[in-house]
């Protein structure tokens, strides 16, 4: 099946998040892609090296990395990516990150604006380490564009390098950012408060991408948010109490809100395609994938729907919030290591915020079917 670039004018419709859990049917035939490069922003979820080492200085240590590169490459993660899969459907290799100078990369076929911990909302009004919102990615992109175009104009032959000027606007600029801006809120806010705040960061996301369009983007892929309330740390933190929590063990109270802002981002979509008649606006269910992912595991080769693979702390969550995967550290007068599983393709969740590179894989392939996304391809 080809997704048309450029004849079919995508709309959005309407769609409801409160559903109940089924299992995915198999997949069946998949999306050949037809773009001549790919432009990612977004956080964690889909950052190829950006915020580790090149943004802050910090590094990943092993056992991060540990499936696919065999050591750690700035992603969180065992392995790949959702990001890493959809570019390999391309034909394409994986996306190197904007801020990565090291290795002279190739950014001929895109570049990854997408940095760990990163908001919509600047940092100075959400709870975040990375300095690398949504704005300044868009900033950061633009100023990418401009270089690229003076150089290319200057008859530099860096064809091996760069993108060609027309990728810009024949490309494909993807989006998987949001998780932290709600699930942030809930350390400072109240559950109310928290939905409240979604239009604002929505109004933000929507400035940037009229920023984008502005510049010649016409292509547009969103991501919506996946289910909070899962998440291992989430469950750590808010779900102490098991009143609190839901059939699967997870949070109930983190699901209206990751419920809302999908609606709302939903909703956005419309709108902005019906301002922008020449552009596509492509909106993806991550949440439906995700939440069925977890419901139905043992469906698709998983052991463990919840519990993080890499941690510390064992059964039944493995992830203690005061060491990260791979670390150690003294706690309560002993030095211990966050460790990984030994078979990493029998979870979701790889440490306790990530899912590992079977998940991610399962996710991406998934979104290739083309029955999550609006429209549908």
């Amino acid at each position: 099946m080809d997704l048309d670039t450029g004849a079919t004018r995508h709309i959005c419709r309407n769609k409801s998040y409160f559903q109940s859990y089924t299992p995915i049917e198999e997949a069946g035939e998949t999306v050949v892609f037809k773009y001549p490069a790919v432009f990612n922003f977004g956080d964690s979820n889909s950052d190829t090296g950006g915020l580790i080492a090149a943004g802050i200085g910090d590094r990943l240590e092993p056992p991060n990395g540990q499936t696919y590169f065999l050591k750690p490459s700035g992603r969180f993660c065992d392995g790949r990516l959702i990001i890493d899969f959809l570019m390999d459907a391309m034909g394409q290799p994986s996306l190197n990150a904007y801020l990565d100078s090291v290795g002279a990369p190739s950014l001929s076929r895109g570049c990854n604006f997408a940095a760990a911990a990163s908001t919509i909302l600047p940092p100075t009004v959400t709870m975040t380490i990375s300095p690398f919102s949504f704005g300044v990615q868009v900033t950061q992109f633009l100023q990418f564009k401009a270089r690229v175009l003076d150089l290319l104009s200057k008859g530099k032959k860096l064809n091996k390098y760069l993108p060609q000027k027309n990728y810009f606007e024949q490309g494909l600029y993807t989006f998987d950012i949001g998780q932290n801006d709600v699930n942030s809120a809930f350390y400072s806010k109240t559950e109310d408060q928290v939905i409240d705040f979604i239009p604002t960061i929505l109004l933000e996301f929507e400035a940037g991408i009229k920023r984008l369009y502005d510049q010649g983007a016409r292509r547009f892929w969103i991501h919506n948010t996946g289910p909070l309330r899962c998440l291992v740390r989430n469950i750590a933190i808010f779900g102490k109490d098991p009143s609190k929590l839901d059939e699967l063990g997870c949070v109930s109270s983190l699901n209206r809100a990751a419920d809302l802002f999908n609606l709302q981002l939903h909703t956005l979509c419309k709108k902005l395609q019906g301002q922008f008649l020449d552009a596509n606006f492509t909106y993806v269910d991550i949440y439906s994938i995700k939440a069925n992912l977890i419901a139905n595991y043992s469906q698709y080769g998983f052991q463990q729907p919840i519990m993080a693979c890499c941690g510390y702390g064992g059964a039944p969550l493995n992830y203690d919030s005061r060491i990260s995967c791979g670390q150690t550290k003294t706690l309560n007068g002993s030095l211990v290591t966050a460790k990984g599983c030994n078979d990493s393709t029998k979870y979701v969740n790889w440490d306790g915020i990530h899912y590992t590179e079977a998940a991610n894989q399962f996710v991406s392939t998934q979104i290739l079917t083309g029955k999550y996304s609006d429209p549908p391809f």
